[in-house]
């Protein structure tokens, strides 16, 4: 008998180019979207296009009845539901008839339960995608992000919804628009439902004041759509922004006090620009200044305001800041800046080296609003590229004593050589100077080198006066070389400075990333949390999750501080509410913490703790802290929902297996004992009245059913046996083909019209296995083969074998496994079949097989058809305990 042929591998076919979605959109049921699509539909028509109607609902209305006239329309595919059968859109005959048009009404109806989709939207995605365009209607009340709006609007629930992003894939959307009187008066005239569901409707949702709602909304909704395609398709074509097709707003703010009225003002525009888009942003310069305290703060305070009023929030990272302005208006379409004009100086300003001078030079198509105010701005923040100016009386001293260290090699070389370059020597004091101190330090050596050298080696000598002519020119290109020199030594040890921290906070968010990701349980994860939060704050930090329904304290570091009363009150607070409180919040202020919700994909997970003032607002050790507590909230979810996944499949399983157990025990056990009890009954009573063929056909039955329950219930504790892991392996050297001659002719007497063959070679290696298991897992499997084949069938017994192992094959002819099947038969309790006798098993056979071969280090599968649609053969490989050589074969 040869092997199995392997299917061969098909090249994959080029994908198909996506199908073109068009959605007629309307702000109700009633303004006509139906008919509209209808009538293009017919002009497509008439043009010669293949249009194919998948499912119209015309509830009724005669004048769009008459429109599906002259148009194929498919019928749909019946579902059976509930006693009753439904009928749906058939998605399959759509794909297959691949017309060139298809029209599928109603894009947020909800599918049949056993549908292969819940919902039609997705059946248009798969339509799409198989490259067949798709014209659809849609109620702008549908869409998910409006629901709770059309809720306050109307006080009416949709049950039915589709994503914002389904819209927004569509090509073209046409809007169906007629005003709430038309569309009143279509309702009394019984052209939208019929006359007593039309009354009640005018009276509830169909009220003027809803549809003009409504009728806003779809307006909106739809101009939002097609100025979002436009700006793809300019960015597609490469057309240089900003598009004035719709207003945004950028709003451009500092760490100083007009922060928050500025954000007000980008408020008011937006609403006076019907509700535009508008963003607030922050320009961070890596090599710029840090912001102190009281700036963090008050920056923090605007992007937190701006989030409140409705506003989006975005931080830019540069150090020319009016580039990094333009370049993110250019790429969001921005229209409109806001920024705040502080008191430049009279020199900045006619030199043009204010923000807002250097905006206007360099904006094209972009409004520029400057906010003033007689607040005494920060701005010397946001206009120029400036360092930060550190290191103390501790670098003036060290520039100092460079310059010193200078003078001497300069008057050592001055009097060993004649001519010697002297001020090269000082330049080298004020770069020492810049790299290890920065700016400060820097500009100071310049000018006390600068004055030494005037001094000391320029002719008059001892003395501030410039002798020469060439000595002044000298002297200012020294002054300005050595504050250039300086000045970038500075920069690059700021921008040094700033790499280190960043590398150190991605280090540390790779660090908690790789701890993290790993974890197994929540109380883990809580303290691998307060570990890297604390070590990012510097200060003490704690986790608390909820424990049967009580927020506890899990996890501390560096130590597990028990927390007071009002610690735990605002640890409550943060939990129920899911915002900060405690210290430095506007929630009990006077804790020694600050807590914050761990807010996970799904919902909150916890709550964290940090101890009081540990975090400067908006500095980046809380930047730090923040993005470390989003990273631990997701992993605590992640690790309480893995757990939850474990208990409710382990309760799933468990049930499965005992709803079928009690299953098998009251219909398996209780049918072959119905049986014997009514056959010995009958015999005892009714015993020498009977005929001799009865008796003998009672006496069969006894032992037929006993037979049967015996099987059952050495299944039943054979597979206890493999749950309880009591299988005892007793391996010795085996020759299959007198396992299967023994199994067959366990099986014999079943076989009734049906006729056993054996394929076996001449000589087979031995195998070192459980003869009694192995022999047992053949019954199992030759009796399901037996059950499930016709009379008058082959079951076919073969062995061979191949360099490593040896291969058993049961082969039947009856009408095989369904291909979705194929990896769930050996599952326990499962049958292909539910005949009403049961005289088909419990569903054990074969996942006792699997096991006791397994139990043997062996291998079983099954293959199904293999013949003409038909057939199912099982093979079990055995290994070899010696590989043979391919010639000994």
């Amino acid at each position: 008998m040869a092997p199995p042929i392997l299917p061969t591998t098909k090249t994959p076919a080029a994908p198909r180019k996506r199908g073109r979605l068009k959605v007629f959109l309307g702000m109700s049921p009633g303004v006509g979207k139906t008919y509209e699509m209808l009538r293009a539909a017919r002009r497509r028509k008439a043009e010669g296009d293949d249009v194919v109607v998948g499912v119209v609902e015309t509830h009724g209305r005669k004048e769009t009845m008459s429109l599906l006239r002259g148009l194929e329309v498919m019928a749909r595919s019946p579902i059976a539901y509930r006693d009753r059968t439904l009928l749906e859109f058939d998605l399959d005959g759509a794909v297959a008839r691949r017309p060139g048009l298809l029209l599928v009404d109603e894009y947020a109806h909800s599918n049949a339960p056993g549908s292969r989709h819940p919902k039609r939207w997705q059946d248009v995605e798969e339509i799409l995608d198989a490259g067949i365009d798709v014209w659809t209607t849609l109620n702008v009340q549908h869409l998910e992000s409006l629901s709770d709006v059309v809720l306050r609007i109307t006080s009416v629930r949709q049950r039915e919804s589709v994503p914002d992003s389904a819209l927004s894939r569509a090509d073209d959307i046409e809007l169906v628009d007629i005003t709430p009187e038309e569309l009143r008066k279509r309702l009394a005239e019984g052209k939208v439902y019929v006359p007593e569901t039309a009354r009640l409707a005018s009276d509830n949702f169909f009220k003027v004041e809803n549809l003009t709602a409504l009728r806003e909304l779809a307006l909106r909704r739809a101009a939002q759509t097609v100025d979002d395609q436009l700006v793809a398709r300019l960015r597609e074509q490469g057309v240089p922004g900003p598009w004035a097709a719709g207003e945004r707003i950028l709003v451009l703010i500092a760490g100083d006090a007009m922060a928050a009225p500025l954000v007000r003002a980008g408020r008011r525009l937006s609403d006076m620009m019907m509700d535009a888009p508008w963003t607030v942003t922050h320009v961070d310069r890596p090599s710029g200044a840090r912001h102190g305290v009281g700036s963090a703060g008050k920056l923090s305070d605007a992007l937190k305001l701006a989030e409140q009023l409705g506003g989006r929030t975005v931080v830019l990272s540069g150090d020319d800041v009016v580039r990094a302005v333009m370049d993110h208006a250019h790429q969001n379409n921005v229209t409109q800046i806001v920024l705040a004009k502080g008191r430049d100086s009279r020199l900045s300003e006619w030199l043009g080296r204010s923000l807002a001078a250097e905006l206007l030079r360099q904006a094209r198509g972009v409004a520029i609003h400057v906010i003033t105010d007689g607040v005494d701005l920060e701005e010397k923040t946001l206009r120029e590229p400036r360092l930060r100016l550190t290191g103390g009386w501790r670098g003036y001293a060290v520039g100092a004593a460079c310059v010193v260290a200078a003078t001497g090699l300069a008057l050592l070389l001055d009097r060993t050589f004649e001519r010697v370059d002297l001020g090269v020597i000082y330049l080298s004091a004020v770069l020492a100077a810049g790299v290890l101190y920065g700016l400060k330090p820097a500009l100071a050596a310049a000018t006390v080198a600068f004055l030494t050298y005037n001094f000391l080696f320029l002719q008059p000598k001892y003395s501030f006066a410039i002798g020469s002519p060439t000595d002044v020119l000298t002297l200012i290109v020294f002054w300005a070389v050595a504050l250039t020199t300086g000045f970038l030594a500075g920069r690059v040890r700021e921008q040094a400075k700033t790499a280190q921290r960043r590398a150190s906070a991605v280090s540390a968010l790779l660090a908690a990333s790789q701890r993290l990701t790993g974890v197994g349980d929540r109380t883990t994860a809580a303290r691998i949390l307060a570990e890297q939060t604390a070590a990012a704050a510097g200060a003490g930090a704690v986790v608390l999750l909820p424990v049967n329904d009580e927020l506890t304290l899990v996890a501390g570091a560096p130590t597990k501080t028990p927390l007071d009363a009002e610690a735990m009150a605002a640890a409550r607070w943060a939990w129920e509410k899911g915002e900060p409180a405690g210290h430095g919040t506007g929630t009990l202020p006077q804790a020694r913490w600050t807590f914050r919700p761990l807010q996970g994909v799904r919902d909150r997970a916890g709550v964290a703790g940090i101890e009081a003032a540990a975090l400067s607002p908006g500095s980046d050790e809380e930047k730090l802290a923040l993005a470390l507590l989003d990273q631990g909230a997701v992993a605590v979810e992640r690790a309480d929902l893995a757990g939850q996944a474990v208990e409710t499949e382990t309760l799933r399983r468990t049930d499965r297996f005992r709803g079928a157990l009690m299953n098998s025990v009251s219909h398996d056990l209780r049918t072959p004992l119905s049986t014997v009890l009514g056959a010995s009954t009958t015999l005892i009573d009714l015993g020498d009245k009977l005929k001799p063929e009865v008796r003998a056909d009672l006496l069969l039955s006894i032992r037929e059913e006993a037979e049967r329950l015996s099987r059952y219930v050495g299944d039943l504790l054979d597979m206890t046996r493999l749950e309880g892991g009591g299988l005892n392996i007793r391996a010795d050297w085996v020759d299959v083909r007198d396992v299967l001659n023994a199994a067959g002719k366990r099986v014999a007497r079943r076989l009734g019209a049906r006729k056993m063959t054996r394929d076996f070679p001449a000589q087979l290696s031995l195998v070192m296995v459980d003869q009694g298991l192995l022999e047992q897992a053949l019954v199992n499997i030759l009796e399901n083969a037996i059950v499930y084949s016709p009379d008058g069938s082959t079951v076919e017994l073969a062995a061979y074998e191949d360099r490593g192992s040896v291969v058993i094959s049961i082969e039947d002819e009856g009408k095989g496994i369904p291909t979705a099947e194929l990896e769930r038969v050996f599952d326990k309790f499962r049958r292909m079949e539910e005949p009403s006798d049961r005289t088909k098993g419990a569903g054990l056979g074969l996942a006792i097989a699997k096991g006791f071969v397994e139990a043997m280090n062996g291998r079983i599968a099954a293959a199904s058809p293999i013949m003409d649609g038909k057939g199912t053969r099982i093979l079990i490989s055995l290994p070899k305990a010696v590989v043979t050589h391919p010639s000994l074969l």
